[in-house]
């Protein structure tokens, strides 16, 4: 008798240790993410559910998909991960992303997030969305609007990696040289 209860103690032990061991590792996958306590609502990554159908905001005729929306409280929080981001401060077109994901929320779930978070390879960086990012984000949209009905946009050389891994960079005749930071070549490099 003592044989069957033995083995049933050693097997619940097994499982009672199995299941820590994946609450733990559960919790580091989350750390990782980047992403603050709370409930997952939203989930663009695939990870855990099958992927959403964006958000859109039919008044800024803006659409969007954030990595994740955590509900923590009251408020529901956007995160934007870049995990081959590597900077000591986010780049402001991510804070920009992240504002449009922040408007794209409240228009979607009628709750105005306090703040977003962008999740880079080794720092995470809580955004708040202020008034004065809200009116930044509609005028960066009013220029990319105004630039859609422009037969010509001079392209941005001011970032010679992006200028370096442009599609367009064999017959652009103002690339940037290897090692130029700022100064665009016409011509041949």
């Amino acid at each position: 008798m003592q044989a069957p209860i033995l083995v049933l103690l050693c097997c619940s032990l097994l499982l009672l240790l199995t299941g820590a061991m994946l609450v733990r590792r559960g919790r580091g996958k989350w750390r990782e993410a980047g992403l603050p306590r709370g409930k997952v609502v939203y989930d663009d990554t695939g990870a855990w559910q099958e992927c959403p159908t964006p958000l859109f905001s039919r008044g800024h005729l803006l659409a969007g998909k954030p990595d994740y929306i955590v509900a923590r409280g009251e408020y529901l929080i956007p995160v934007e991960v870049k995990p081959g981001r590597t900077a000591a401060r986010p780049y402001p077109s991510d804070i920009l992303q992240l504002a449009a994901y922040c408007l794209l929320v409240e228009e979607n779930y009628d709750r105005v997030p306090p703040y977003g978070i962008l999740k880079y390879q080794a720092a995470t960086f809580p955004v708040e969305y202020t008034p004065q990012l809200r009116r930044q984000l509609f005028a960066t949209m009013e220029r990319m609007r105004s630039d859609l009905l422009r037969e010509e946009v001079a392209p941005n050389h001011h970032n010679p990696r992006r200028c370096g891994a442009c599609g367009h960079r064999d017959h652009c005749q103002a690339r940037l040289r290897q090692g130029d930071q700022e100064s665009p070549t016409l011509g041949s490099p």
